[in-house]
């Protein structure tokens, strides 16, 4: 059996978690192979709606065991929470049971977060728009090779290392002259959610995940955040701090890429982003606003307005590209439900008057070219059959496979777990 992967292609919140919600039964184990708790994925449940933020999107189906992969950085405080507050959400589901989490896998420390904070407020540092989850800095660590992963949480001198970090961390932020937080009450809570994690299963998960692999079993690997916000490929600087490609996949869970099957790229029919960075197809005036409450495009993890722009091809195709899609996943093509028109960026023309049909780079100075296209009418949000879809959105998504060179097999139509369907 191969591995597929379901990743965003965008900056982001483009509906992983809805799509994965809904293929996830067809599977037998789905993983997280990269980020933390810095970004979430929307899960609905019986009219309900919960965003998972470190927990992989196959928790609620019961016969699906669920990992937290080597490539990802775990902070158990925020673990602890997100666990007790699935707990009330759903009574019924029951993690210590299907999920398991790598050995290998990094911890978020207390002094991560501050650390953060610290090096978003402070003018000596470029300005990202992180979350603030001490991401970047558990990455860092790891990359230095100073940090700590959950395997040591089983060492005798476990307490005394983190104890020497946090210390050693505090008087570097205490000599920036910063307000801080009771080092013994961060401490102590963070020993609290150690306790609470160790009662989860924990192993070398890239034995594992090849192994069931080599026993026919079906594997579903989650990425979070997007493919244009990759460590390596992004528009860097304003990107997040680990591989968000089907390669990272790979990496980040410890699986061959002669092993990966389908590659599902999921993209809005439009375009977000939060934080700062490059964003040519930004818009900027009432329109916008609309999108953003229709929408409801704010932050699933931060509550943070998006900002919103129209669909990007030039950034779509290099994201294709390099994640090796083989299947688009269409989201949000109801929010633009009822315009008279809708508009897409089919190329860039640069300064020295080349044009860029394929960039990554995204590039100040340059002018995206906008084609118009003629809107649709109609609530979509109740089709179940594509061959029911308007006349001007098939045009739409027709136009788009042509583009993309990659088949659009999905088409969501709705904010609800349901509303989504197969094309012909």
């Amino acid at each position: 059996m191969n591995m597929d992967i379901v990743l965003g292609l965008q900056w982001g919140d483009e509906g992983k978690g809805k799509f994965i919600d809904l293929i996830s039964e067809d599977y037998d184990i789905t993983a997280r192979f990269n980020g933390g708790a810095n970004a979430g994925h929307s899960i609905e449940r019986n009219g309900k709606r919960i965003t998972l933020k470190s927990l992989p999107s196959g928790i609620f189906m019961k016969d699906v065991q669920n990992v937290i992969g080597t490539g990802t950085v775990l902070d158990p405080v925020s673990l602890k929470k997100e666990i007790l507050n699935l707990r009330q959400f759903d009574g019924t589901v029951e993690p210590e049971k299907n999920l398991i989490i790598s050995q290998k896998a990094h911890l978020v420390l207390p002094t991560h977060k501050l650390l953060d904070i610290f090096m978003e407020e402070n003018p000596d540092y470029t300005t990202i728009g992180t979350t603030k989850n001490g991401i970047a800095q558990a990455y860092s660590n790891k990359i230095l090779r100073q940090n700590l992963r959950v395997g040591d949480i089983d060492s005798p001198d476990f307490k005394d290392r983190v104890e020497h970090i946090l210390q050693r961390d505090y008087r570097l932020l205490a000599g920036n002259d910063i307000v801080l937080p009771s080092l013994d009450e961060i401490s102590l809570e963070f020993f609290e959610a150690i306790d609470f994690l160790k009662k989860f299963a924990r192993t070398d998960t890239e034995l594992f995940l090849n192994t069931v692999l080599s026993d026919g079993k079906k594997v579903l690997a989650e990425g979070s955040q997007a493919a244009m916000l990759d460590i390596d490929h992004g528009t860097y600087p304003y990107v997040t701090s680990s591989s968000t490609t089907a390669a990272g996949a790979c990496t980040g869970l410890g699986v061959s890429p002669k092993k990966v099957g389908e590659i599902f790229g999921i993209a809005k029919a439009y375009c977000t982003r939060v934080g700062n960075g490059m964003f040519p197809t930004e818009l900027f005036n009432e329109l916008g606003e609309e999108i953003r409450i229709k929408g409801n495009e704010y932050g699933s993890n931060t509550g943070r307005p998006r900002r919103i722009g129209w669909l990007d091809l030039p950034a779509l195709r290099y994201a294709i590209m390099i994640t090796g899609v083989t299947q688009v996943i269409l989201t949000k093509a109801d929010v633009l439900s009822g315009m008279k028109s809708v508009e897409v960026c089919t190329h860039y023309e640069l300064e020295d008057g080349n044009i860029a049909r394929t960039s990554g780079t995204l590039p100040e100075n340059a002018h995206p070219v906008l084609k118009q296209m003629k809107g649709w009418e109609g609530d979509i949000t109740a089709i179940q059959d594509s061959a029911n879809l308007p006349e001007e959105l098939k045009a739409f998504l027709s136009f788009l496979n042509d583009e993309l060179g990659v088949p659009i097999t999905y088409l969501s139509t709705g904010p609800g777990r349901k509303q989504i369907i197969k094309m012909n």
